[in-house]
């Protein structure tokens, strides 16, 4: 597969297609599109935004975005969900090389000329780097910091870094176009996740998924609490879809914040109940159920203490709630995911 992507000196850069699904990112997608018009890559390059039934004004503003710049084209994702978008976009562009860029993403310029350089070295199929979150105000510093941490998102290389390599999965990534097509682009039917199941297909079909640190890329966090509560109520939900589908490719990793939840909420129960039974004369010994949640309580304190000292006094008393928030939303969502209980559900979080 890499051969298509050897060249020799004389011979020109690589075409390079980038592709956005956007919906409803009017606030976001104009710093995205200028961080790809603005990459120091000097191969030829698309940008291909599909473009889902937007009501906040995105389709008026990337309409105007390529009425002023040719190189960039906007096609209808009727679906509206980003691997539908992805998919449109990827079949409406025409370059070898497919670099998959999020509309609340922000491209350093070097970013498309380390990607193809590392694609060529590596003979890889997918490249990737690291989700550098980065808040513009003490709620999104804090959900930043909880990405970027071992105790908030897990501690995968694409959140907190590593040593480059193969990996199972990367974030956003570059493609070599053939390699996706013949594995049959992304999967519709998967509204969040789509990334590592795609992934997941190229490395069973014997390509190689390629983690490099040198590739960062700037991340907009939700800016509400309510707005974080559904991504990752909606990121659990597939990921436990996802852990059901295909069980021997998902991590103990995965199954530690359900279970964390799980234990906490029972603790909190059994608690409860120790509680009516010190009201009934009783010996109140299911009151040894608040010990859990009282071993998380700690937890979270510490966790705030230990990684929030650079951000400022707000900020931490925000991670002292977006903490739970991002592990409790994501761990009931796992879990009714994992259940098979989404059917209701996923059609309102599937982006």
């Amino acid at each position: 597969m890499a051969d298509q992507l050897h060249r020799t000196g004389d011979e020109p850069l690589i075409g390079v297609s980038y592709v956005m699904p956007v919906l409803n990112e009017v606030t976001h997608v104009r710093a995205a599109v200028n961080s790809l018009l603005s990459q120091d890559y000097d191969g030829p390059f698309e940008v291909t935004l599909a473009l889902g039934p937007s009501i906040d004004g995105t389709t008026e503003l990337v309409e105007e975005m390529a009425a002023v710049d040719p190189r960039i084209r906007v096609v209808p994702n009727e679906i509206g969900s980003t691997p539908a978008g992805l998919n449109t976009a990827i079949r409406a562009s025409v370059y070898p090389v497919v670099i998959r860029v999020d509309a609340h993403s922000v491209l350093p310029s070097n970013y498309a000329r380390i990607a193809v350089e590392t694609l060529e070295r590596t003979g890889a199929d997918n490249v990737g780097g690291i989700m550098d979150a980065q808040g513009e105000h003490p709620f999104q510093k804090a959900v930043a910091r909880a990405y970027g941490t071992r105790v908030g998102l897990g501690g995968t290389p694409f959140h907190v870094g590593g040593a480059e390599g193969k990996a199972d999965t990367v974030y956003l990534g570059c493609f070599r176009r053939e390699s996706i097509l013949k594995v049959g682009l992304f999967d519709e039917s998967i509204k969040r996740g789509q990334d590592w199941e795609l992934n997941r297909r190229l490395r069973e079909a014997g390509g190689t998924v390629w983690f490099t640190p040198a590739l960062t890329v700037i991340y907009r966090p939700r800016p509400s609490l309510s707005r974080l509560a559904r991504q990752m109520l909606s990121t659990g939900l597939w990921r436990g879809e996802l852990a059901r589908r295909f069980p021997a490719s998902n991590g103990l990793r995965y199954f530690v914040p359900p279970v964390m939840v799980v234990g906490t909420i029972l603790g909190l129960l059994l608690g409860i109940g120790g509680i009516v039974q010190a009201a009934l004369g009783e010996s109140p010994w299911l009151l040894l159920g608040f010990v859990i949640p009282a071993i998380y309580l700690v937890f979270v304190i510490a966790a705030t203490i230990l990684v929030t000292r650079p951000d400022g006094f707000r900020s931490s008393l925000w991670f002292l709630i977006v903490l739970p928030c991002i592990h409790f939303c994501w761990g009931i969502g796992f879990v009714l995911g994992y259940l098979k209980l989404t059917s209701n559900i996923t059609a309102h979080t599937g982006r």
